[in-house]
């Protein structure tokens, strides 16, 4: 039998009975003996069984009790005892030894995340074997024993057999080692071997090194950030890696283990780097993290750390949230989120300022990319004595600065904006103990205002300042409209961040727009110039503004404007200006919606649009905070065709604005669009300049305003390669990585079925459209551009699924292949956007143009969508003069230019009836459709 001292304690569990089930393991073992790859089995079987079981136990416990932090101990608890009762079992029935020699003793310990004695359904195990001195065949046989059975479980498991000397030296050669080390957890074997371990690592590798690990853990940070994303209001986070998850508040353990030599978080408290009511918050944090990553790989069966849309109302049902006006179950669950990652910012920001304290952390800058300042020494403001400036930032003088005049919790930001200071955390930490200060007499205080007006409208770091104004509290306590959106997530793929951060990344757009810092923003660098001075203060305010009454049941639009009535005269704004800026929140969205979905060629677009902006002026403001608004949704939301439709909607509106006068007219613009053309396919083309002349006549003065120059000649280039193949019809296709999009080109005959027939096939192949870009030339071509959503992240993978999605759409305009036929065969698409709610609506509308009638159509997207809206416009006999294909998010709006088959507009409320009807039916539950979706003979239109 095996050493007494080595055998270790059953540790109790309340997911299983831990004596029960090392009972069987001896009955097993006298069952099978001599047959021991059969023993091995049985017993991987039936541990397998105990683990499968004890999760569904532990699962039941964590939605009653709905304690995150206890789940992952219980399920800790849980692994404890099975590696407890294999290792009892190894050492007793397969490797017993009588009398052990020195080298045959083991101390079997759990590091790394294991370590902490927390885990979620799906964490890894990591452990170390540790030895006194070399590996012994004892050694090895117990580790495999161990190993090989929690592998046949189907467990994932990290491991390592080292001596001490080997474990000490490692450490300090490897940061990854050294932590692991550092959260290592002694569970059974030899006590004082991992004793001396403990004490070696202390007095080897820990001591004198805090400064090396902290700047080690923070770099690592960043670099993990880079990946997963910087900001913590991404609206799909990574709950373990992602800025203010789970990972983040390890760090900020790791790191007060490291340099305070702690072993729990309670002792933090009494070094004094939190206080009571801090060290609730982390446990408060903890406790709910837990929870979020539990439920996710409960839900997933899987370890799954981002908290995807399709996941994401399961988890706020299973949390227990519920729906109130303006805002959905999961919205709220996800407020909660976002909270709680604000709060682990803070708790790292507490925890950085003791280490600075201490010599143990660099100082930051309040802009790290622009400020190259040297360390100075204390010094005071000279515009106020309750301030000094300590290594460059900005500190409270007293602990009584705010509550003896609360205007400094406004004043403080508004002095680190006019010097660019950083913000020392003790006056953060004060400044957010201090928020009951914020009351409504200092919300009316005309000096706040005007402090708060200024930072908002300042020229040095708004979006940083404003943001840290938030991340404290006192932006949402001094605009209570703006409390109401502080960590709100909207539940749609559109938006990339919370509302929130959404208004803070346009106010930090505006000032890129301003300082001239890109070219990407295009009309809106030449607008920002040209403007009436006092409006530029404007301009930020309704930024600031305009998605302020989100979450509410109200269209946010109407609300955001009775709000910015309300805000503008507080903030020292007269009346004519109050008005221009609740104007520009009340139609923040009209020019992205005409640009984008209208036909700007016709004249009436024109007008209704005129009607509404009434003055060049605000046209400009709207223009540019549209380029704003777009450009903060995320990433690869904004690109070089949006800015182009804005371009041409804002120079076809100005004639009517001027009275006839524009400073470049429609006929200038095509112009001078064809004279860059020339130009540039003359550098990169030996094209004769008779040859680029006849290339240009071939397109409508449309074209030449709506697409931008690099896709003009990758046009043309295309077109003259097809014509030399002497083929009727081609495709290519290439990728935009800042969208996130495959682009997809088609030259070929102009028909009334193409658009359909294309959709059909990309529909055929799984591909989703999210926009298309139709024109036509006037010999009759048809040159389409289709976006659809990348689906592979490696191009090469990505190319092959293109080159199908291509070969299907030439076999489907040659005729190879019908369209139905081609969808029969299609897999179902998957699950992320069955996620969303999207009710759908169509709307037939005269008053849109003079010639056409205008159908839109929104509602929740998927692949075969406009195949099947654009069919079913085709059977009621309606003929397609253009389309206008856009997707927001999960959200598809899709406009339609129609005549019936004379060329007349749709007059008849029967007929425009019958069409909503027919229209609808795309969007019904499959099983529920008309057959009269599915399309008849339009397959073959290219002969």
């Amino acid at each position: 039998m095996t050493d007494m001292k080595t055998r270790p304690l059953r540790p109790e569990c309340e997911l299983f009975d831990v004596e029960a089930v090392a009972a069987d393991l001896d009955r097993l073992a006298a069952e099978h003996q001599g047959r021991e790859r059969e023993l091995r089995i049985a017993v991987a079987q039936r541990l397998k069984a105990v683990v499968t079981e004890g999760r569904a136990k532990a699962e039941q416990m964590l939605l009653a009790d709905k304690h995150g932090r206890h789940c992952a101990e219980r399920l800790c608890q849980m692994q404890d005892a099975v590696i407890a009762i294999l290792y009892d079992f190894a050492t007793t029935h397969l490797y017993a030894t009588q009398n052990p020699s020195e080298a045959e003793h083991m101390a079997v310990v759990a590091t790394g995340g294991y370590g902490r004695g927390l885990m979620a359904p799906g964490s890894d195990i990591d452990l170390l074997f540790l030895l006194p001195y070399k590996q012994t065949a004892w050694g090895e046989s117990i580790a495999e024993a161990i190993l090989y059975c929690l592998w046949d479980m189907g467990l994932k498991v990290g491991h390592a057999t080292r001596s001490i000397d080997e474990s000490v030296r490692q450490a300090k050669a490897d940061m990854t080692i050294r932590t692991a080390i550092l959260e290592s957890r002694f569970l059974f074997g030899e006590q004082s071997l991992f004793d001396e371990l403990v004490t070696r690592f202390d007095k080897q590798v820990v001591q004198n090194t805090g400064p090396e690990f902290v700047a080690a853990k923070l770099a690592e940070r960043e670099d993990r950030l880079k990946r997963v994303g910087q900001s913590r209001y991404l609206v799909e986070p990574n709950v373990k890696d992602g800025k203010g998850g789970l990972r983040d508040l390890h760090t900020l353990f790791w790191i007060a283990k490291y340099v305070y030599r702690v072993r729990t978080p309670e002792e933090l408290v009494e070094r004094g780097v939190f206080d009571r009511q801090e060290f609730k918050l982390f446990q408060r944090c903890e406790d709910f993290l837990w929870s979020v990553r539990c439920h996710m790989h409960f839900v997933t069966g899987r370890a799954e750390e981002r908290l995807s849309f399709d996941i994401q109302r399961d988890l706020a049902v299973r949390l227990g949230y519920t729906e109130h006006p303006g805002m959905q179950d999961v919205e709220r669950f996800m407020k909660h989120y976002f909270l709680i990652a604000k709060d682990v910012g803070d708790l790292t920001a507490i925890l950085c300022a003791g280490l600075e304290s201490r010599h143990q952390k660099d100082v930051p800058m309040l802009n790290r990319f622009v400020n190259r300042l040297r360390p100075r020494p204390q010094r005071t403001l000279r515009e106020s004595d309750d301030f000094i400036v300590d290594n460059n930032r900005i500190n409270i003088a007293d602990p009584d600065v705010f509550s003896r005049d609360p205007k400094n919790l406004i004043r403080i930001f508004h002095l680190a904006q006019k010097h660019a200071l950083a913000f020392h955390p003790d006056a953060m930490r004060t400044a957010t103990r201090s928020l009951k200060l914020i009351d409504k007499q200092l919300r009316a205080d005309p000096e706040a205002n005007r402090l708060f007006l200024e930072i908002l409208t300042g020229r040095n770091d708004t979006e940083i300042v404003l943001r840290r104004m938030n991340e404290a509290g006192v932006l949402g306590r001094f605009i209570p409209e703006f409390g109401r959106v502080v960590s709100m997530m909207q539940f749609n793929m559109y938006h990339h961040f919370t509302v929130d951060e959404h208004l803070l990344r346009c106010i930090g757009v505006l000032a890129e727009i301003e300082t001239g810092q890109s070219e990407e923003y295009g009309l809106s660098n030449e607008l920002i110039r040209s403007i009436q001075p006092e409006h530029r203060d404007l301009l930020y305010v309704a930024l600031f503004l305009h998605d302020i009454a989100k979450g509410r049941p109200e269209d946010h639009s109407i609300a955001g404007a009775k709000i910015a009535r309300h805000l503008c005269p507080r903030f020292g704004l007269s009346a004519a200006d109050t008005e221009t800026v609740a104007w520009l929140v009340e139609y923040h969205l009209v020019m992205s919606t005409i640009a984008q979905s209208r036909d700007l060629s016709d004249r009436r677009t024109i007008e209704n649009f005129v009607q509404i902006v009434q003055s060049l002026e605000r046209m400009k403001l709207l223009t540019m905070l549209t380029t704003a608004d777009i450009k903060a949704v995320g990433p690869g939301v904004w690109n070089s065709w949006k800015s182009q439709l804005l371009r041409a909607l804002y120079y076809e509106a100005e004639p009517a604005l001027t009275g006839g006068f524009s400073e470049v007219n429609r006929a200038q613009r095509v112009a001078a669009s064809q004279t860059a053309f020339r130009k540039e396919i003359a550098s990169v083309t030996d094209w004769p300049p008779e040859q680029i002349d006849k290339y240009i006549g071939r397109h409508y003065p449309a074209y030449w305003l709506k697409v931008d120059l690099a896709s003009q000649v990758g046009h043309a280039r295309f077109v003259q390669e097809t014509e030399a193949t002497g083929l009727p019809l081609a495709t290519r296709f290439a990728f935009d990585q800042s969208r996130g999009v495959t682009v997809l080109t088609v030259l070929a005959p102009d028909h009334p079925w193409l658009l359909s027939v294309i959709a059909g096939a990309c529909a055929s192949a799984g591909a989703n459209i999210v926009d298309a870009q139709i024109y036509t030339t006037t010999d009759g071509l048809a040159l389409d551009t289709i976006s659809v959503s990348r689906e592979f992240e490696r191009d090469d993978d990505e190319a092959r699924r293109a080159a199908r999605i291509t070969e299907a759409i030439e076999k489907a305009l040659r005729g190879d292949m019908k369209v139905p036929d081609m969808l029969a065969k299609r897999q179902p698409g998957r699950a992320r956007i069955r996620a969303f709610r999207v009710e759908p609506e169509v709307s037939v509308n005269n008053q849109w143009s003079h010639r056409y009638t205008v159908v839109e159509v929104s509602g929740l997207d998927r692949p075969g969508l406009l195949y099947e809206l654009t069919s079913t416009l085709s059977k009621l006999n309606l003929n397609i003069t253009s389309a206008h294909v856009a997707t927001f998010g999960e959200r598809a709006v899709d406009v339609f230019y129609v005549t019936d088959l004379m060329g007349a507009r749709i007059t008849s409320p029967t007929r425009i009836a019958t069409i909503k009807r027919a229209l609808l039916q795309p969007f019904a539950p499959r099983t529920d459709r008309s057959s009269s979706t599915e399309a008849s003979d339009a397959s073959a239109v290219v002969g």
